[in-house]
């Protein structure tokens, strides 16, 4: 079985973006929620700070799409190769009947 790699792209990259996207807005509700690890993903994301505003939720967020989406992609593209790979190794060995 293959995995759909239009699908996984797309479902990674909805989920690591709502992710973000809510883990921001919260921290600009409560100041001290989760600030740690948004200043963890603001070490990885150019012109992010944080969630210190909602244009650094809107910048996280789209960082956080294209990364699920790159992520998706290779990780359902590694499963395929994976599973291409065993399924040719299985077909190679001959039967014992």
């Amino acid at each position: 079985m293959r995995l759909s790699i239009r699908a996984m792209s797309l479902g990674s990259a909805l989920l690591w973006g709502a992710s973000i996207l809510i883990v921001c807005l919260l921290h600009l509700a409560i100041p001290h929620y989760a600030k740690d690890f948004l200043d963890g993903i603001s070490s990885l994301y150019p012109g992010f700070h944080g969630g210190a505003s909602l244009r650094d939720a809107l910048v996280g967020t789209a960082y956080a799409l294209a990364d699920g989406a790159i992520g998706g992609l290779l990780l359902a593209w590694l499963y395929n190769w994976a599973v291409r790979g065993l399924h040719k190794r299985h077909a190679a060995v001959p039967s014992a009947h």
